[in-house]
C-alpha cells in the first residue's frame, strides 16, 4: 500500500488507514499491518515522499477479484490514471496470494507495451523493493519469496540502504 498525494480521503496516512477499513469488509479480512514508512518516491524526480505500509489479509476470493477490489478501493481513493511510478493518492498491490506463481517472469514480467498488463504473482518486483520489503517485515518476517525461496529478511538484506524507494522513517 502507498501514496504520496493528497485526495479525498485526506493526506496520505489518512488515505492507507481509510483503505485498510474498506479492505476489512466484503469478504476480506485484514489481520495484521505494519508500521507505516515514509519512503523515498520512485521514478519522476520531484516527487514528494510516499507513505507504504503492508497489510496481511485472508480472502476466499480469487486473486482476479481481489485485484478488481483494489482497484475500486483506489479509485474511490482518488486514485486516476497516469504515469507509471508517478504520483498517486493511493497503490494497491497483491505482493503474494497463498504462493501462487502466475505469469512470473522476473522483474520485467509485468511491462507489456500496448498491452493490458496480467496479474502477476508473486508482484515481479518484490525483492527490489526497500519500501515494501520492510513493512512487510512487520507482518511476515518469515515469508519466502514462491519463486526465488528467498525470505524477506534475505531480500531486506539485499536492498537495505541502497537503489531507489529507500525507507526514510517509521511514522
Amino acid at each position: 500500500m502507498g501514496g504520496n498525494c493528497p485526495g479525498p480521503w485526506g493526506t496520505p496516512a489518512e488515505t492507507i488507514a481509510r483503505a485498510l477499513r474498506e479492505l476489512g469488509t466484503g469478504g476480506i479480512a485484514v489481520e495484521a499491518v505494519s508500521r507505516f514508512y515514509e519512503t523515498a518516491a520512485v521514478g519522476r524526480a520531484g516527487q514528494p515522499p510516499y507513505v507504504n505500509a503492508v497489510a496481511l489479509i485472508e480472502t476466499a476470493m480469487p486473486p482476479e477479484a481481489l485485484l478488481r477490489r483494489l482497484k475500486q478501493i483506489e479509485r474511490a481513493a482518488g486514485r486516476r490514471g497516469g504515469s507509471p511510478w508517478g504520483p498517486r493518492t493511493l497503490d494497491l498491490d497483491i505482493l503474494d496470494y497463498k504462493g501462487r506463481v502466475k505469469h512470473w517472469a522476473g522483474q520485467h514480467a509485468a511491462l507489456c507495451p500496448g498491452r493490458a498488463r496480467p496479474l502477476v504473482l508473486p508482484h515481479p518486483w518484490i525483492e527490489k523493493r526497500p519500501f515494501v520489503l520492510r513493512p512487510l517485515l512487520d507482518v511476515a518476517p518469515n515469508w519466502r519469496h514462491p519463486v526465488t525461496k528467498r525470505t524477506a529478511q534475505e531480500l531486506w538484506r539485499g536492498v537495505a540502504g541502497s537503489g531507489e524507494g529507500q525507507v526514510m522513517r517509521a511514522l
